[in-house]
């Protein structure tokens, strides 16, 4: 007796994916996915939303303050990918405004979120005094989005109403840092969040992607490659000796969220093998300070060299001659400190935090030198030294730019332009597009136009409060 058998066909369905913002910027990251129940359906519209970042640099600075180009309320879900204020800094606001939906993350980044978000309403705070505008967001209102949290961990698949199953992998970008794999209807839509730049001294590589249908993707660095990590290593040797035979302070404007740790663990490791003389290094940040705290509690997901050195009993952002600055006074009193010495401090741009206040005196000095370690944004005051000015504005004082001015790439936490395509490349089989986003407009096209040669693989720039259909 012969058995007939059934041949499932897949009924196509379609996914609206609007870019709210951060598609030709690298902040403000915010994206929806929407499904679309065919005309007369009984099925409700499901929401996804991936990020919901604060606009940074030179954007009008009352960007972040304007309604939604959406309903909050409408919202189902946020998919968080990592806890840098550009992917997490409009959040309370999101709930104020009406959320009431889930928001997902990894363990790390929620315990990281409201340290972010406090440090950011003290800024907006303090911005507000200067105004007269009312502030973003309130500590109530922090509050308020951290109930609505609720902790994943990498591939353990979740589902979604609508039809959607989630899977988190390891971006490699910071601690806790994500990217998801969103499944409808079998079709694979894959969102980056930042993509580490592996190696890393600390974390994980970036997790391999093989079977992506849609690839929304960061450009950071999309046309420019780093220092390879023997050579980063090697001028960060070369720029604390030179410092040392000057006679200077070294001062490094330095991210608090995995730049901050990276250089410590960097500068220890120097200093452990001899590489570097051993100079008083103070860390002048309090942000940094809380998130390097997290750091040393959240060590599962490190690397197996890191917790190697940590098995054996060491201290891995701690070390002889590490000083942790507390107060404004004491962050003052550096400047009584005898040269040569390392200041570490916030913010990575100079667009605010104690780093500026340093800048004043420092930039001065031909014997200091300032390190610029990650990406300048435009209209920043980092991106003014970079380019180095003559002069720059800080506090409405004109201060001249004597010192030094060293810059290493290699140590950023994303990936460059040769890696961002050897990521893509991993999953070039199943691709239908991809879309470069997160980037400046030059960064993006030129990745775009490198994944189509090298690849053979269809790209699509989106323009912010653009929406694409994707079949599935």
């Amino acid at each position: 007796m012969q058995t007939e058998e059934k041949t499932q066909i897949k009924v196509e369905k379609k996914l609206k994916l609007t870019f709210a913002s951060g598609a030709t910027t690298v902040t403000g990251a915010n994206y929806i996915l929407e499904t679309m129940p065919e005309e007369g359906s009984l099925e409700e519209k499901v929401f996804v939303m991936v990020d919901c970042g604060l606009v940074q640099g030179d954007a009008d600075p009352r960007e972040n303050a304007k309604p939604f180009p959406y309903d909050p309320a409408k919202i189902d879900y946020l998919l968080i990918t990592h806890a840098h204020i550009d992917h997490i800094g409009r959040i309370p606001k999101f709930v104020k405004d009406g959320f009431k939906g889930k928001i997902f993350s990894t363990i790390e980044t929620r315990e990281l979120a409201p340290i972010m978000f406090e440090d950011a309403a003290n800024l907006m705070l303090h911005e507000a005094e200067k105004t007269g505008n009312p502030p973003l967001y309130l500590t109530i209102d922090i509050e308020h989005a951290m109930r609505l949290w609720k902790d994943i961990s990498y591939h353990q698949p979740f589902k979604l109403s609508g039809g959607f199953e989630v899977v988190a992998k390891d971006a490699g970008h910071i601690l806790g840092s994500t990217m998801y794999e969103i499944t409808y209807n079998g079709t694979k839509i894959v969102f980056t969040g930042d993509l580490g730049n592996s190696p890393s001294p600390i974390l994980p590589n970036t997790e391999k992607i093989t079977d992506a249908n849609y690839l929304i993707m960061e450009s950071v660095y999309g046309d420019r490659n780093h220092e390879s990590t023997a050579q980063r290593r090697d001028k960060l040797e070369d720029v604390i000796e030179d410092s040392v035979r000057a006679g200077g302070a070294l001062v490094i404007p330095s991210f608090s969220l995995e730049k901050t740790q990276n250089l410590l663990f960097e500068i220890h490791t120097l200093m452990d093998e001899g590489r570097v003389p051993s100079i008083p290094v103070f860390l002048d940040s309090p942000l940094a300070t809380k998130v390097t705290d997290v750091y040393m509690k959240e060590t599962k997901n490190f690397n197996i060299a890191a917790l190697e050195r940590i098995g054996k009993g060491e201290e891995l952002f701690s070390f002889p001659g590490l000083t942790v600055i507390g107060s404004a006074e004491e962050s003052k009193g550096l400047l009584k400190e005898p040269n040569p010495k390392i200041i570490l401090a916030g913010s990575g741009m100079s667009t605010g935090g104690r780093v500026m206040h340093h800048e004043v005196n420092y930039l001065p000095d031909p014997k200091s030198t300032i390190l610029l370690t990650g990406y300048q944004s435009f209209g920043t005051l980092g991106r003014q030294i970079a380019n180095r000015s003559k002069t720059v504005n800080i506090f409405g004082n004109k201060i001249p730019v004597n010192a030094r001015i060293e810059s290493i790439d290699g140590y950023s936490s994303h990936k460059d332009s040769d890696h961002l395509l050897e990521f893509v490349s991993y999953t070039r089989d199943t691709l239908k597009k991809v879309f470069p986003v997160m980037g400046e407009p030059k960064s993006s096209m030129f990745l775009g136009q490198k994944i189509e040669d090298n690849l053979g693989v269809k790209t699509y720039h989106p323009e912010d409060g653009e929406s694409v259909i994707l079949s599935c």
